[in-house]
């Protein structure tokens, strides 16, 4: 049986892991991102007209306001919406929600190593801390390059133009000084990164000090006085 200065080690990491397990099942749940325009029917004049676009990870709704004439408001499934354009941002957007599962699935293999150390020795195998290690740091890489990435499809591609001229039909608009603004779900990917990296931490600290402590039991014995040594 392990120690319980060990035990208490894992399984503190393993809540943590927990914890940001909850925190993203919560975040892709709720609102992503909000991006506003104007529109209008004219390239020329620019009025009144304005579309908003609400994104959560698998839905969203699209509000138009004089838009090209009176507007409208609908809810739509985003892969879906963005696969009746293509391009990049149904490529980036399936490749955040890919990696969000991934995330998960590391996440659940940490806590299960962290569980599986607190109750047992393992060598130092995939099942001891070197796997925690890996699945832990997965996540927290993992979720840094979501962090990035729907960004770069938000901010830099034409998702939301898109978006709102497929809603529209086939009317042409003109949609001009687009801006965004990230929000709740997106923002939890930060807790999630760190405390990912916190169950690391609490496994490195516990692995540091047996480490240590085992060094000083194995001093060699030049280090003893020459008294001793004489025996």
């Amino acid at each position: 049986m392990p120690s319980i200065k060990k035990a208490l080690h894992f399984l503190l990491s393993a809540k943590a892991t927990a914890w940001s397990v909850g925190i993203l099942g919560y975040g892709m749940s709720t609102e992503w991102a909000v991006s506003k325009m104007r529109c209008s029917k004219d390239e020329n004049v620019f009025s009144n007209g304005s579309a908003t676009v609400t994104y959560q990870l698998f839905n969203g709704v699209i509000n138009r306001e004089f838009c090209p004439q009176f507007g409208g408001g609908n809810t739509f499934q985003v892969f879906k919406k963005l696969s009746e354009t293509g391009g990049a941002p149904q490529i980036i957007h399936g490749l955040v929600i890919t990696l969000l599962a991934l995330c998960l699935l590391c996440s659940a293999g940490s806590i299960l190593i962290a569980l599986y150390n607190s109750v047992s020795n393992p060598y130092q195998t995939y099942m001891g801390p070197i796997g925690l290690y890996t699945c832990s740091s997965g996540s927290a890489c993992i979720s840094f390059l979501v962090l990035i990435l729907y960004v770069v499809n938000v901010q830099l591609s034409r998702m939301a133009d898109d978006l709102v001229q497929n809603d529209v039909g086939g009317t042409a608009v003109y949609l001009k000084d687009k801006t965004s603004e990230f929000k709740v779900g997106y923002y939890l990917l930060i807790p999630y990164t760190v405390l990912s990296l916190l169950s690391i931490l609490l496994v490195y600290l516990y692995e540091h000090a047996a480490y240590t402590h085992r060094r000083e039991q194995q001093r060699p014995t030049e280090d003893a006085p020459k008294e001793i040594m004489m025996y």
